[in-house]
């Protein structure tokens, strides 16, 4: 069993890196999508939502009713917020890259029609989580604020010797303080060198999966406890992509390591 997976973003082109049929997460699918300036790709949602986050590059995202015109505006995922744009089900849509732009979408089923929509850089909500050891940065990208079925994105940004997700959380139940939520994690470093470890293990530990991740890594946590940690010298960037039974962060800790948020 592996989680993990790896995309090569300097190939130009659709990539189905997690699909149903072949992944543990049964409620979401990833794809990644590079575009070189000027080319373009064109697709159909079906059954499905997506949520179009614009890792780097700008394009034009159009479709019958909608156009994003120039959407993204960073070079790297270590600058700026990101740009994120929501297409519903049963859409067409067209990407044309402006300049050189990678994608990563996150498609879940739907079944309620949403209007599309574009979530800016200056509407990303950017919050202080942990404490020092286990300290990070989020970014709320596509979350509650915004409407969907189940797409609900962001991304984090880890110092090294940091852990993130940290004590370790789980989201595979629904209970008082817990909310379903099956979520894949895509990765990248601020120096080509860089690299993180990833965990994912259960309470019985029949799950108990530990990963070292690169640029351009991803892990899928369809269940379990998941935190992570990016080696020192480096910082380490990592986009969150759920698909929510209930669009928020409900989860609950490793009783065993709770104690340290106290």
């Amino acid at each position: 069993m592996t989680f993990k997976r790896h995309w090569d973003y300097t190939q130009e082109g659709l990539v189905k890196i997690y699909e149903t049929k072949n992944s543990m997460c049964h409620l979401m699918e990833v794809y990644g999508l590079m575009l070189k300036a000027g080319h373009e790709y064109t697709g159909e949602t079906g059954e499905m939502e997506y949520g179009i986050t614009i890792l780097t590059g700008a394009c034009d995202v159009t479709g019958k009713d909608f156009a994003f015109k120039n959407a993204g505006k960073r070079d790297n995922v270590f600058e700026n917020n990101a740009t994120a744009i929501y297409i519903p089900k049963g859409t067409a849509f067209t990407v044309k890259a402006v300049k050189d732009v990678r994608i990563v979408i996150t498609a879940c089923p739907a079944e309620k029609y949403f209007a599309p929509y574009i979530v800016n850089p200056e509407d990303v909500v950017v919050k202080t989580f942990g404490k020092p050891g286990f300290q990070r940065e989020v970014h709320f990208i596509m979350d509650e604020r915004y409407q969907g079925n189940r797409v609900y994105i962001g991304e984090n940004y880890i110092k090294g010797n940091e852990w993130t997700g940290f004590p370790g959380h789980k989201h595979d139940e629904n209970t008082e303080n817990e909310k379903f939520a099956e979520e894949i994690y895509y990765y990248e470093f601020d120096k080509e060198t860089g690299y993180g470890i990833q965990q994912v293990y259960s309470a019985d530990r029949k799950i108990d999966e530990c990963y070292t991740t690169r640029n351009g890594d991803l892990v899928e946590i369809p269940k379990a406890y998941h935190p992570g940690t990016v080696a020192p010298g480096y910082t380490g960037y990592l986009l969150w992509l759920m698909s929510c039974d209930y669009r928020a962060l409900i989860s609950t800790a490793d009783p065993e390591q709770v104690w340290q948020n106290k």
